[in-house]
């Protein structure tokens, strides 16, 4: 699954096909990123009625979709950290509490834009 020696838009058609590989994978086998999908289809038109402009509608959507790129991280990172090592280890603890602290806060962002957009 490499891109290597490849270039132009056989590049970008198989770069594409990796990542559509990506994301059915985290579909299938993350229920959180199935949850945050289901919260950014419910949200995203809410968010596009709500916004005055422009400017707050792309605000809207940006922090759902953060949330979705923050939880495909995490979930790489869990993967690769449960791939080198079944046993119990501090820093793979760490590197795991890190990455769900990430899509916590991605998470309170979303609260926040939307509040300040929506009542501010």
């Amino acid at each position: 699954m490499t891109n290597q020696g490849t270039t132009g838009v056989k590049r970008i058609i198989k770069a594409t096909l990796f990542s559509w590989q990506g994301l059915k994978a985290a579909f299938e086998n993350e229920a959180a990123f199935r949850q945050e999908c289901i919260l950014t289809i419910l949200l995203a038109p809410l968010g596009l009625w709500l916004g005055q402009d422009g400017l707050e509608k792309a605000l809207l959507l940006a922090v759902l979709l953060l949330v979705l790129i923050v939880e495909l991280l995490n979930s790489a990172l869990e993967a690769v950290v449960d791939r080198f090592g079944g046993e119990m280890h501090e820093l793979s603890g760490r590197a795991k509490d890190i990455a769900s602290a990430a899509v916590f806060i991605s998470l309170l962002n979303v609260i926040l834009v939307w509040a300040l957009v929506l009542l501010g």
